[in-house]
């Protein structure tokens, strides 16, 4: 392990990442900057607990995920989220679409999708392309891709319909999916 100021040092440079995920999916700046400060105490508590065998990084994020998640399970006080369906989203939808129901453009091969998540710059991509979603339905997708949560306790902490909250995850797979092929995809052939 590394000495405890280097440790300090460490953290505080993570420390404006791990707020943004924190204030994404709380919503609620204060309660994001008590998850953060928990995480990062909790490592700073307990220094010898990181054995290495991931980046600081990964470490602090997965106690981060867990502080998250307490939080959401202990508060059960959210107001339930409202999907906007304007026309300008569903005319978003319908232009990925023929009228056969087959896509317009097919996907741009990927290539091998392992090896592009060992890759720094996707996940920078990555977290461009979920701040430009709409910040609910970025939301639902990090609460069900990211926080690993189950569709019947994201219904319950959202107060959202099975048949709803598939149909946003669904919205946000395809907005994420298009802003990929743009960004990060079409550069790497």
């Amino acid at each position: 392990m590394t000495s405890l100021p280097s440790l300090h040092q460490q953290l505080e440079t993570m420390r404006p990442v791990l707020l943004r995920f924190a204030i994404l999916q709380l919503r609620n700046e204060s309660a994001a900057e008590d998850a953060v400060q928990e995480a990062l105490l909790a490592v700073l508590e307990k220094p010898d607990s990181f054995a290495g065998q991931s980046s600081l990084r990964t470490y602090v994020t997965g106690i981060l995920k867990f502080k998250i998640i307490d939080h959401l399970r202990a508060t059960n006080k959210e107001r339930p989220l409202e999907i906007d369906d304007s026309e300008s989203e569903s005319d978003l939808i319908d232009s990925l679409f023929q009228e056969n129901g087959h896509t317009v453009n097919m996907p741009a091969a990927w290539g091998a999708p392992e090896a592009t998540l060992q890759q720094k710059d996707f996940f920078r991509i990555l977290e461009i392309c979920l701040e430009k979603l709409p910040a609910k339905t970025a939301r639902v997708f990090m609460m069900r891709e990211w926080l690993e949560l189950e569709t019947e306790e994201i219904c319950k902490e959202l107060e959202l319909s099975t048949s709803n909250l598939w149909v946003v995850l669904y919205r946000a797979r395809l907005r994420l999916r298009e802003c990929l092929d743009l960004n990060w995809f079409c550069n790497q052939a």
